[in-house]
């Protein structure tokens, strides 16, 4: 067998190893339907803050630890066992970071916090997600997105550090960030250290949408960002630090383990769904243009395999294209659910470097009753009732992103404060 074909042949085996290590760790029931995701070629040289165990195992030796995570978990490490040197790549294990800790005897892990979507990230979104234990550990398992979302000092009783190490996708209204903030802010009153391990941002080349402005802060989104904010969940949390966005202006004790060999420009394909409607790289390229449709009447591929990576409803046009959205994995109540819908496809369209709003005004555009288009939701999705209201006066795309630039010149400013990465 030629070296090429070695390797191909072992980074196949990564890929099947790590769907089954996953499935060992679930809290409640097994999830039998995490999936791997475009196997396109992966950046093998970007190491994860997870992968760089020499910049943090020493720290948390000797500590009661408390890790934020769920099923994204993930990390590789080379086999304990001599390796010839005529393999130029040693044998790689995947581990969940739980069970990696857990079997290290240097290191106490006394609980798990999980965030929306659960410790299996099998709950649909906005549902919440209950307390429990870990069948595999036993560890106590508790919820950021059920009764609280912030840890209370009873949670964090004699725990030293907690560890954070979630796969975000870099926009605003994706909690993972709201989660980070409420545990950064959890710890800072309780004087205990939060380490992030770095992951990188799938849409960290660029950065775009409006500017939430504070009267339309919420848990979908907490922070003055623009939808797309180009940095990594570890640079994020230093801004949240240094502009001192928790409550009363009190900052933690931060440490972020940094990315090796990774830029803002790197290639990365994420090898497991980040949560259940965002099940490949195109919906995670789509998510920040189709996201607005969250707070709409329009359906956008809950319900189908093909979430964010289409838009319909049964009222728009009849045209080539349809389909009806059915209860499935993540998405028990899709909207326009049973129906047969007219719409787009966006499943074969190019890699996006900007938000398109062209998609959300046609769709506002084909909908017979105006009134009935905008929900409850779009505005704190949008961060602003500007947008609403710009696409009701027939503003263009084009317009309408004019008047982000003010704002998202400022943005960078400040974002570049905090960057790790170039």
């Amino acid at each position: 067998m030629t070296l090429f074909n070695l390797r191909k042949s072992t980074y196949l085996f990564l890929f099947l190893l790590m769907n089954f290590q996953l499935i060992s760790c679930a809290n409640q029931v097994q999830e039998p339907t995490i999936k791997i995701l475009n196997s396109k070629k992966q950046e093998l040289t970007i190491k994860t803050g997870a992968e760089n165990t020499n910049l943090y195992l020493n720290i948390l030796r000797g500590k009661n630890i408390a890790i934020v995570a769920n099923q994204t978990s993930v990390l590789s490490v080379d086999e304990k066992k001599e390796v010839s040197k005529s393999v130029e790549n040693p044998k790689k294990i995947m581990y969940h970071l739980v069970d990696f800790l857990n079997n290290d005897k240097s290191v106490t892990v006394k609980k798990v916090f999980s965030p929306e979507h659960g410790f299996r990230g099998k709950a649909d979104a906005s549902e919440i997600v209950k307390d429990g234990i870990d069948v595999k550990t036993g560890l106590p398992i508790i919820s950021l997105y059920g009764k609280s979302k912030k840890p209370s000092k009873k949670d964090l009783k004699g725990i030293d550090i907690v560890l954070f190490d979630i796969q975000d996708v870099g926009v605003r209204f994706y909690t993972y960030i709201s989660s980070l903030h409420y545990i950064m802010e959890a710890c800072a009153e309780n004087n205990i250290q939060v380490i992030i391990l770095d992951r990188p941002n799938p849409n960290g080349h660029y950065i775009d949408g409006p500017v939430l402005e504070p009267e339309h802060s919420s848990f979908v989104g907490k922070h003055p960002v623009p939808v797309v904010y180009g940095m990594t969940i570890g640079e994020y949390g230093k801004m949240i630090n240094g502009e001192k966005w928790l409550k009363n202006g009190i900052q933690c004790d931060l440490k972020v383990i940094p990315l090796k060999h990774y830029t803002h420009k790197s290639e990365y394909h994420l090898a497991i769904r980040p949560s259940p409607n965002l099940p490949n790289d195109k919906s995670i390229n789509l998510y920040p243009s189709l996201g607005f449709f969250e707070g709409t009447i329009i359906n956008a591929g809950r319900g189908t395999e093909f979430q964010f990576q289409r838009y319909g409803a049964s009222f728009f046009p009849k045209s080539d294209f349809s389909y009806t959205p059915k209860p499935n994995f993540g998405s028990k109540y899709p909207k326009q659910k049973d129906k047969l819908c007219f719409g787009i496809d966006l499943s074969k369209t190019k890699k996006l470097s900007a938000i398109n709003l062209e998609w959300l005004i046609d769709a506002y555009k084909k909908t017979p009753k105006k009134e009935i288009f905008f929900g409850k939701t779009f505005t704190i999705h949008a961060g602003t009732k500007k947008l609403q209201k710009q696409i009701e006066e027939g503003l263009s795309a084009k317009e309408i992103q004019k008047t982000w630039k003010t704002d998202l010149i400022k943005f960078n400013k400040i974002r570049e404060q905090y960057l790790i990465y170039k």
